[in-house]
């Protein structure tokens, strides 16, 4: 593929891969950072990726996974600091503002805050296959590609995060006529 052709069509899912990011990285800083190294790698790496029938969205939520995963390992095997190292000027974590992580810019304006509420709170790798096929619009088999991980994988972390969600719900469904009364 044509180099200039290959960055038009990967610029075009910008939004997409901060999108995703931002889901990753829970903050609007990490999520630009991690935007601007996901298409860093990608248009290093433009002469390996083949078009296959998949198009280039799942390659770069594939460069972008493995790129906060590798992030994550690393921050693991950082040393930390002694709390009796810490000067009295430093932000206690108690002080510091938790992650901003706002889906309104998704279009969910509509959705009611338990819900977005009920997505956050699901495990990171619930989630993550969720939000890759609920909000990005990925097959199962794309979703697997992404991830790293099998058919089978994707399949049951679907299926989880959609019974969590199913349970934390309960209520919300009543309400809203969507189940009969909750049990208990």
């Amino acid at each position: 593929m044509e180099s200039e052709a290959f960055r038009k069509l990967a610029l075009e899912e910008i939004d997409a891969v901060y999108r995703m990011a931002m889901h990753l990285g829970r903050h609007p800083d990490e999520a630009a950072e991690l935007t601007q190294e996901t298409y860093l790698k990608a248009f290093k790496a433009e002469a390996r990726f083949e078009l296959r029938g998949h198009g280039v969205r799942p390659w770069l939520f594939k460069i972008l996974h493995n790129t906060f995963y590798t992030r994550v390992g690393k921050r693991r095997r950082e040393p930390t600091i002694p709390d009796d190292w810490i000067h009295t000027s430093t932000p206690s974590p108690q002080d510091v503002p938790p992650p901003a992580w706002d889906l309104a810019h998704l279009d969910w304006e509509q959705v009611d805050d338990r819900l977005k509420k009920a997505i956050d709170e699901l495990p990171d790798h619930y989630r993550e296959a969720l939000l890759l096929w609920a909000v990005e619009g990925l097959k199962y088999r794309e979703i697997a590609e992404v991830l790293g991980v099998a058919l089978g994988t994707v399949m049951s972390r679907l299926y989880r995060a959609r019974g969590i969600l199913t349970a934390r719900l309960a209520d919300y469904a009543h309400e809203h006529g969507i189940t009969p009364d909750p049990p208990g």
